[in-house]
């Protein structure tokens, strides 16, 4: 199939962008258009401009600003998988990235583009949020900071208004010491993820848990942060019936979607299993780091 007609906007500035916006208030933004084209292909989508922002070069790049990654909303997943600024400072992100599509997807798509998107099944909306990133954002009336807490709304909905424009995205680095962990099951490689799990985990000197960050993609209809079972693990020493006791309470408080894909049941399942696995990975990190690790 082929989209319906649209305007073509080149927009060469970060203020063209959102000029154009304000000038279109039914376009929208072009970046890596991995979602979007094939959306407009089967007229799911159907804007009446698309404004290109590729050749916005200040929208592409990464680097370390004190203790937090800046990442332009045009840097694409493949820059993301291989960064040495990612592997060395946020690593995860470059571990989320492997399950991301196919390689082709990677070389095009951005960072911008999969925030906007907005799936709760994909891997950077859910590294975003347990990781407590920001969205730089500018608007006619300048620009503003949206939390990642506040950012997704509800299925492929976001804060971002029809004139707002990602520009950046900022994510802490991992403190000396913090493991983490990213697991996913999807039916074939590449395919959608029916659950993922993300995590953080500090421990101390005794191996008690220190901090912990959980989060889950693909059980609801936004990424869930699980900030009570962070505070319930927190202080707890590291122990299987402590791990799996949380698992499992976590599983019998999401409430998965039930669908052609896989059942609710299934989901919560995988939820369960998938956040042990996660926790298991981040500690593996923490006691017997080795070299293969992102």
């Amino acid at each position: 199939m082929k989209p319906a007609p649209f305007t073509y906007i080149p927009a060469f500035t970060v203020e063209d962008a959102v000029a154009a916006l304000t000038q279109n208030p039914d376009a929208k933004i072009l970046a890596g258009g991995q979602s979007l084209i094939p959306m407009m292909n089967m007229r799911l989508a159907h804007p009446e401009a698309l404004i290109d922002i590729n050749p916005i070069q200040s929208l592409d790049g990464i680097a370390l600003e004190g203790n937090e990654l800046s990442i332009g909303a045009l840097t694409r997943h493949r820059a993301l998988e291989t960064n040495p600024l990612i592997r060395q400072y946020c690593p995860l992100v470059a571990v989320a990235e492997a399950h991301v599509a196919h390689g082709a997807i990677r070389t095009r798509g951005t960072i911008g583009g999969s925030l906007s998107h907005a799936d709760p099944a994909a891997e950077l909306p859910l590294v975003f949020r347990l990781l407590d990133g920001r969205a730089e954002v500018m608007s006619p009336d300048g620009p503003r900071t949206v939390e990642a807490a506040d950012f997704f709304m509800t299925f492929f909905m976001t804060a971002l208004g029809p004139t707002d424009l990602l520009t950046t995205v900022r994510l802490p680095v991992l403190q000396p010491g913090e493991g983490y962990g990213f697991q996913e099951f999807s039916p074939r490689q590449g395919d959608f993820g029916l659950a993922l799990a993300a995590v953080t985990l500090k421990l101390d000197e005794n191996r008690h848990i220190q901090a912990v960050r959980l989060a889950l993609g693909g059980v609801a209809d936004v990424p869930l942060r699980l900030t009570e079972w962070e505070r319930q693990l927190a202080g707890q020493p590291w122990h299987p019936a402590t791990i799996r006791e949380a698992c499992q309470a976590i599983s019998a408080w999401i409430e998965p979607p039930d669908d052609i894909h896989a059942s609710a049941a299934y989901r919560t399942h995988l939820a369960m299993t998938l956040t042990e696995r996660a926790l298991y990975d981040a500690y593996r990190r923490i006691t017997t780091p080795s070299e293969g690790d992102a």
